[in-house]
């Protein structure tokens, strides 16, 4: 009986996730691990940072899922030359007014796609601190509030590509999720192929049946949902068990902050309500530890010189911390 209640009390929130998931899937073929971690952040109103190499559905993936929750998409592809007017606006002088009046950049959408954001400057890359974070920005000083929905999918190609700049560690910490997007399986490239055979166009998500089955009002009840869900005294010591271990560490240079316990805490409480419960699992927190925390651990040289990697880092701290009863 527990059980139902505990059930029944998240079932709106796993029925939306479950209609925008048979959505996306009628544009991408896999990359399902790709999908669920950008639903946690749309259910915490956090931001997503992607990397993988040119071609894997990144794009595509990020568009269906703003057409499924018939949210506003923009999309801004980052170059060495790009300003930060260009990303936020800028006030323009009217002639027949007399009156400056603001040109909205891109960044004024739901969901936003930053493009390859490591191919710009930091100076560029810095202009959308404020918004992350604030969720508004500041044109030639007045502020300027983004939509309830405002979600930044940023993409870069993997740091060693040539032409990149690292995106500064402050920047990286605003983002809720890094996301690894790898290669279709064969099975997976082959359905592809097959749907592009028949007539499939990414530009045409309309044609190829997509329907908008969420609006924001359903995004908006569904974060609140999701603020609800239970999550045990043990289960909050363990999530800062996980992060203070990471400042301890002796091949890390700068462990996580307590930014990064908050994006645990809440991604936690996300993927239980996903998966129907209002409480909080230890698997639910080990679960999105990779994605949460991947992003944050800066490695020492020597450590990278002998291949080790922020994952193995994360594993091997789950692997140590007592899993609370």
């Amino acid at each position: 009986m527990t059980e139902e209640i505990h059930q029944g009390a998240t079932a709106p929130v796993q029925n939306l996730v479950e209609a925008i998931r048979a959505e996306v899937a009628k544009a991408v073929v896999g990359q399902d691990d790709v999908i669920g971690q950008f639903l946690i952040a749309l259910l915490v109103g956090g931001h997503v940072l992607l990397e993988g190499v040119p071609g894997v559905a990144k794009t595509l993936a990020s568009k269906s899922l703003a057409h499924a929750v018939e949210a506003d998409f923009k999309r801004i592809q980052f170059t060495p030359d790009l300003m930060p007017s260009d990303v936020v606006g800028t006030n323009v002088f009217n002639t027949k007014t007399q009156e400056f009046n603001l040109q909205k950049g891109p960044i004024f959408t739901d969901i936003l796609l930053a493009d390859e954001i490591n191919r710009t400057p930091p100076k560029t890359q810095a202009a959308l601190l404020e918004a992350m974070q604030e969720k508004r920005v500041t044109i030639d000083g007045e502020t300027h509030i983004l939509s309830p929905l405002f979600t930044v999918l940023a993409t870069q190609n993997p740091i060693d590509y040539e032409g990149t700049y690292p995106l500064p560690e402050a920047q990286i910490d605003r983002f809720l999720l890094k996301v690894l997007v790898n290669y279709p399986t064969p099975e997976q490239e082959i359905a592809l192929l097959e749907r592009i055979h028949r007539g499939f166009d990414a530009h045409e998500l309309a044609g190829a049946g997509l329907r908008a089955v969420a609006s924001t009002g359903s995004i908006l009840a569904a974060r609140a949902a999701v603020r609800n869900v239970t999550v045990g005294e043990g289960l909050i010591k363990y999530i800062h068990a996980l992060v203070e271990r990471t400042r301890n560490l002796s091949t890390l240079t700068l462990g996580a902050s307590p930014r990064a316990g908050i994006a645990l805490l809440e991604s936690s409480k996300a993927l239980a309500a996903i998966n129907g419960r209002d409480y909080v699992l230890p698997e639910d927190v080990k679960t999105v530890a990779l994605p949460v925390l991947r992003h944050r651990l800066l490695l020492r040289a020597e450590s990278e010189m002998e291949g080790l990697k922020s994952d193995d880092v994360v594993r091997s701290i789950l692997g140590a911390v007592e899993v609370p009863r």
